[in-house]
């Protein structure tokens, strides 16, 4: 007996020694972390609308993009308030707005199901009444017969203020009982103000937000879009505090920078069915740009009286745009990124994402690259001789330079942009020797010979550029002869205009592929949080004295050679200028129809010290069939201008 009362006062002595252990873990220890605990599960907290989005500011802190607040009419259910009072609520908006806003005919039968209750009572037999009291029948499929059973007669009775009433009156019910509801936006003050002065139950004012383009349409292809709603493809960030109703960069820098120009959006604590602001919006991180806003403005300036000037000259029908990009290539920085459309009309259109977006056959311009590929592979050496002529293939037409260029080493064969030389090269890449109507053997491993030396540069592969959505180029998919000739002067695969322009780069950085950046850094108010870093991608595999000799050869090209018209001998230049021809679907209708030549130029200087690198491309320039052999020089007269405007800056 008093062993089992021991038993029992040691049991009363622990179980009390824990109650007064949880009440001090409950009282001191651990107090807030049970009251933050206790909160998350009693009280409940909910975001307001999207917060104002970063900036885009230039390298010189000009804005460039910014936020304007718009007026908004906005909806928020009372507790006290009946189906009665909403429709009448409904109803004002209507007169206020004076009709502006159409209703959805698919949704008036359901309207009309929820204003006359009793004529649509009327709608339902005894007998399913009757099924229903015995619950055969749902309260739901009631609901769908009556639907069903609302005539076009029935709807026409509703007078035009009830119609268009039920547009207001489902956007206030949409969502969550206690979400502030947006009825009106992107209003004039004047009917923002009739509205907010007729003290209408449960509506209020509010400012949204939209991008405000310092500039116009400069760039704004670059700087992307935003959805008004999370698209479907992004329901991802629902994970991230999203919600579905939240604006979202969809393309360009809005999108691929999207985790920094975000705001933050305000809290609201929910008590009694009302909101309770607990934390104010804040707005995103500006987003600082290498680019130059005064660059990029006059690069379109000369692009759009040049393309206008060209629009008139013969033979022009088919050219509609051109691209000029301007970076530091020893950094990869972009400081100016034009793309200009003439359209048919006369207006001009940004479509500067192309340069990600499209691949052009660039004709000659790839031709350093080529002949990094014979030095490689000891098809050639320095001061290695051909007597330019054309080369005969059996069964194959023959294929030659614009011109007989004479006995060219590699140094004027770059300058002259012989393609006789080019195809020695690839013959011997391919093991030929050449000889007049020979039968030549090609494999797949010739064209990625070629192909894996042009990506060391940064042609037919991503630059790394800070957009969504690079393209590579297009890679041709067959195997013969004289396709690997074309590939090695730059007629077989396409290429975009930023890979041109990583791979003038790379030639004038000795060797070195940097990564394409627009960003600058990025800022919290004044305080810089991210800033980019030069990353290099890789390195040439070729000894410096070949190195050496392609810049020295380029820069004879923008001396005595092809190039000596596209920028004034005090630049220095190095370049090389490319020529193609290609056939188009002129009229869309699935088939190549025009002959057409594109002209392509890209660039560095000083010689010694590069601080600025172009690449222009301009499509389609002349229609190679037209009525005269004229052939517009747009492409020159742009970098002449665009070089011109830097020398004096």
């Amino acid at each position: 007996m008093q062993k089992k009362f021991l038993i029992y006062i040691t049991f009363l002595s622990l179980a009390f020694s824990f109650f007064i252990f949880r009440v001090s873990d409950l009282a001191y220890a651990n107090h807030e972390k049970y009251v933050d605990k206790y909160n998350k599960i009693t009280n409940i907290y909910v975001s307001g609308s999207s917060a104002p989005r970063g900036r885009i500011l230039d390298i010189n802190g000009k804005v460039l993009v910014d936020n304007i607040g718009i007026n908004t009419i906005m909806y928020h259910k009372p507790n006290y308030i009946t189906l009665e009072e909403e429709l009448k609520v409904a109803e004002k908006l209507v007169e206020l707005t004076d009709y502006k806003y159409d209703y959805n005919e698919n949704k008036l039968k359901e309207f009309y199901l929820l204003k006359y209750k009793e004529e649509c009572e009327k709608l339902i037999t005894d007998i399913e009444k009757k099924l229903y009291n015995e619950r055969k029948l749902t309260k739901k499929e009631i609901e769908d017969y009556k639907l069903e059973r609302i005539t076009g007669s029935m709807l026409d009775s509703l007078t035009e203020v009830e119609k268009y009433s039920s547009y207001f009156y489902y956007l206030m019910q949409e969502g969550y009982i206690y979400d502030n509801k947006m009825l009106l936006k992107n209003i004039d003050e004047e009917l923002y103000a009739k509205i907010l002065e007729a003290n209408l139950t449960g509506i209020f004012g509010s400012i949204d937000w939209k991008r405000d383009y310092k500039y116009g349409n400069t760039l704004k292809t670059i700087f992307g879009e935003i959805s008004n709603s999370l698209p479907k493809e992004k329901e991802d960030l629902l994970n991230n505090g999203y919600s579905y109703d939240d604006k979202v960069g969809i393309s360009g820098l809005e999108e691929y920078y999207e985790e920094y120009l975000k705001g933050e959006k305000a809290k609201y604590k929910i008590e009694n069915n009302n909101l309770k602001l607990i934390k104010n919006a804040k707005r995103g991180n500006d987003l600082v740009l290498e680019i130059d806003i005064d660059l990029q403005l006059e690069v379109e300036k000369i692009m759009k009286s040049q393309i206008e000037q060209a629009k008139k000259m013969p033979n022009t029908e088919f050219y509609r745009e051109s691209y000029a990009l301007v970076s530091d290539p020893s950094s990869g920085a972009m400081r100016a990124i034009a793309g200009i459309r003439r359209l048919d009309n006369g207006e001009f259109q940004d479509v500067s994402i192309n340069i990600i977006k499209n691949a052009y056959t660039v004709g000659s311009a790839v031709k350093a690259a080529s002949l990094t590929v014979g030095y490689q592979n000891n098809i050639i050496d320095i001061g290695t001789r051909y007597n330019d002529s054309c080369v005969k293939l059996a069964n194959l037409p023959a294929k030659c330079s614009y011109r007989r260029l004479g006995v060219l080493d590699d140094k004027r064969a770059l300058a002259l942009s012989s393609n006789y030389y080019q195809f020695m090269i690839a013959l011997g890449i391919s093991g030929n020797k050449y000889s007049y109507n020979m039968k030549a053997k090609v494999s797949e491993n010739d064209f990625e010979t070629y192909r894996e030396t042009f990506k060391k540069f940064g042609l037919g592969t991503k630059t790394g550029i800070d957009l969504p959505g690079e393209l590579e180029g297009f890679k041709g998919n067959q195997v013969a002869i004289d396709l690997l000739l074309n590939l090695s002067i730059g007629q077989y695969d396409l290429y975009t205009p930023v890979g041109l322009l990583q791979y003038i780069n790379t030639i004038g950085n000795n060797g070195s592929r940097l990564k394409l950046n627009i960003m600058h850094s990025i800022k919290s108010e004044d305080k810089v949080i991210y800033e980019n870093k030069i990353e290099e991608l890789n390195k040439i595999d070729l000894e410096e004295k070949y190195l050496k000799r392609i810049q020295e050869s380029l820069r004879e090209v923008m001396r005595t050679g092809t190039g000596y018209w596209y920028a004034s001998p005090k630049t220095d230049a190095a370049g090389k200028t490319g020529t193609s021809e290609s056939w188009i679907d002129s009229n869309l209708d699935g088939k190549m129809d025009s002959f057409v030549l594109s002209h392509t130029f890209l660039m560095y200087a000083p010689f010694d010290n590069p601080k600025y690198s172009m690449v222009v491309i301009s499509p389609n320039i002349s229609n190679i069939n037209g009525k005269t052999n004229y052939r517009a020089q747009v492409n020159r007269l742009i970098a002449r201008d665009i070089n011109d405007f830097l020398l004096s800056n």
